[in-house]
């Protein structure tokens, strides 16, 4: 099963490292450099630097992504009881994560890794669901080089008022994610849009959103830790049964 109940949401992602070793016959290879990635080095070798300082929890569960990630702060309370490392920086896209994930995942031993990179669509000029997809190719296989057996869950780019015009091309992203996933062993796919659009009107909930309208309210990120805890729970029982086969 690759594919979680409506009513999860969670994405997990990797990449290979600048600088790497051209891919192998059979791999993705890595896109070239995106300006971003010059730009966030600062933010990524911060992490880096942290990564030197903090011992992690006990099979802990990492979390890696754009500004959704970096500004949970009560992300320790809100998931427990699972253990977790935060690891997320500005505004992170598939662009750009695909060069900095190795480097954010590489000092982990994690149970499970989520991402979220929800901004590739909203840049000027934004490009297309196929060329965000080869970005994604490039992250799971980088990820896959430095934990293979790693339960890697997808988040879906969540519907908000803000970027409301691109829901359409957001959709259409989505649904490559999950066909994407569906392909993959080990690599899952968790749709949000039940949870974050009103039944009555079809428009993203204010109240699960700040003012900016992007990103998430208290009330929000509560209704992320409950579907990510709700799909920890059935990838890794799943992966036991699995191991145990």
């Amino acid at each position: 099963m690759h594919r979680l109940p409506v009513r999860s949401l969670i994405s997990v992602v990797v990449v290979a490292t600048i600088g790497s070793p051209p891919a192998a016959a059979g791999e993705t290879s890595l896109p070239a450099a995106h300006p971003d990635v010059t730009r966030w080095e600062r933010d990524v070798a911060a992490l880096e630097a942290l990564d030197g300082r903090e011992a992690d929890p006990s099979d802990a569960v990492l979390f890696v992504g754009s500004s959704s990630i970096r500004l949970w702060d009560s992300i320790v309370a809100d998931m427990a009881p699972w253990p977790v490392v935060r690891r997320g920086y500005g505004g992170a896209c598939y662009r750009d994560l695909c060069h900095f994930a190795p480097r954010l995942v590489a000092k982990h031993d994690p149970r499970a890794i989520v991402v979220f990179a929800a901004n590739d669509l909203a840049q000027p000029g934004p490009p297309a669901v196929e060329r965000v997809m080869d970005d994604v190719r490039a992250t799971l296989a980088g990820i896959r080089g430095r934990h293979p057996q790693v339960p890697v869950l997808f988040v879906a780019v969540t519907p908000t008022a803000s970027r409301w015009p691109l829901w359409p091309e957001i959709s259409r992203l989505n649904a490559a994610l999950e066909a994407f996933a569906a392909d993959e062993a080990g690599t899952f796919f968790v749709a949000t849009a039940e949870r974050f659009l009103d039944p009555a009107t079809g428009r993203p909930i204010p109240g699960l959103f700040q003012d900016d309208r992007l990103h998430l309210s208290r009330a929000g990120y509560r209704v992320w830790a409950e579907a990510i805890a709700a799909a920890l729970a059935e990838v890794l029982a799943e992966t036991a049964t699995s191991a145990a086969r």
